[in-house]
């Protein structure tokens, strides 16, 4: 059974930091390209970051300069890391596997940026 499941968010202030965590398991995770996406209320779910099997990241524009994706083949973890938050960076934040054809995504965690 495939499990994907997400951590880390609560409530912070805006220009606050928080790093999410995402812990795989039923997968061989080194083979698996992970991503991070974000939805906010009332809004379409986007992509965040994602990081491919030999590390190399990309990161929405939203995102870049601000937030940092790494993985951890060994625990089979994906983390990121969030700084300088916003209040438009309130969403609930997933992350998903892929290989080829085969995708997977946790339940989320609720991130919320406000004062």
């Amino acid at each position: 059974q495939v499990r994907l499941v997400e951590s880390g968010g609560g409530l912070v202030q805006p220009g606050g930091s928080l790093r999410l965590s995402c812990a795989a398991s039923g997968i061989i995770f080194k083979d698996y390209v992970m991503y991070w996406y974000r939805q906010a209320p009332g809004k379409q779910r986007e992509l965040v970051a994602f990081i491919t099997t030999s590390s190399t990241t990309n990161y929405a524009d939203s995102g870049k300069g601000r937030f940092g994706i790494s993985r951890d083949n060994a625990k089979n973890t994906v983390d990121l890391q969030l700084n300088s938050l916003r209040p438009e960076d309130t969403a609930t934040y997933y992350c998903k596997a892929v290989y080829g054809f085969r995708s997977f995504w946790g339940q989320g965690t609720q991130v919320t940026v406000s004062s």
